[in-house]
């Protein structure tokens, strides 16, 4: 009760509020004030990109996908940006210390200062160091690394049932978002398609290079004691209940 009466003392605001209240309002200033630094790890397919879309719908946090980061900077021709044009008009990858200079360029801005959920990197322990260095610097690092685990016949499956209408960009599943009419877009009437990227064959090679490249990045973060897993094979929301479970 003294430190309730001692803060009160400062904050007019909550002088005559009752402790229940009082405290309510200090958790939820507690929350407010609480930087948030998320990394989404995951196989394609398994529902990393939707997690981190409703996690910073949910925290009032940004999504930060380097793929639109890298865009961004490219469409407003900034030095960055061209920097990255080069190599990627080359056929070359963008070196990661200077993804890492886009990323932090990126959530440096003001919307960024209560956190933060990555996705698509790191996808590699070298790009985890580099930015885990970068971050160190400034006297920040990742809170959490959050692994939406799957299994790779469950991936196969899910995404070879993908449909996609190639004149409006709707998207459905033949098992969980299936057109009114079989192989017909229900918003423009025409013909739906399995896109290369879902067949199962290129789905099974984009599994080998996760595993290859990214999966090391689950023992990394468990040696440093961030890693959360979740079972992603559950619907989508117990998958994100489960998300906020952890993050509190």
């Amino acid at each position: 009760m003294g430190r309730l009466l001692l803060l009160k003392c400062f904050r007019k605001d909550i002088a005559n509020l009752p402790e229940n209240r009082y405290n309510k309002i200090c958790e939820n200033e507690n929350k407010e004030r609480q930087k948030m630094k998320i990394i989404m790890l995951g196989a394609p397919g398994a529902g990393k990109g939707t997690q981190a879309k409703m996690i910073a719908e949910q925290y009032k946090i940004p999504h930060v996908s380097t793929g639109d980061i890298f865009r961004a900077n490219i469409k407003n021709g900034t030095e960055l940006g061209k920097e990255a044009k080069q190599y990627m008009d080359q056929g070359l990858l963008v070196p990661d210390e200077l993804t890492v200079k886009i990323l932090l360029d990126r959530v440096a801005q003001d919307d960024c200062r209560g956190g933060y959920v990555l996705d698509g990197f790191p996808r590699t322990i070298p790009q985890a160091e580099v930015l885990d260095s970068a971050l160190e610097k400034l006297g920040e690092k990742i809170d959490y690394a959050v692994d939406v685990d799957v299994p790779d016949e469950n991936i196969v499956k899910r995404m070879s049932g993908r449909r996609a209408c190639l004149k409006c960009g709707a998207t459905y599943h033949i098992e969980h978002i299936p057109p009114k009419q079989e192989g017909v877009c229900d918003s423009c009437g025409s013909e739906l398609v399995l896109r290369d990227d879902d067949r199962p064959e290129t789905v099974q090679n984009r599994l080998k290079v996760y595993h290859d490249q990214t999966q090391p990045l689950i023992a990394y973060y468990t040696e440093k004691g961030i890693l959360r897993t979740v079972d992603g094979t559950m619907d989508m929301q117990d998958v994100f209940r489960a998300i906020t479970d952890i993050l509190g």
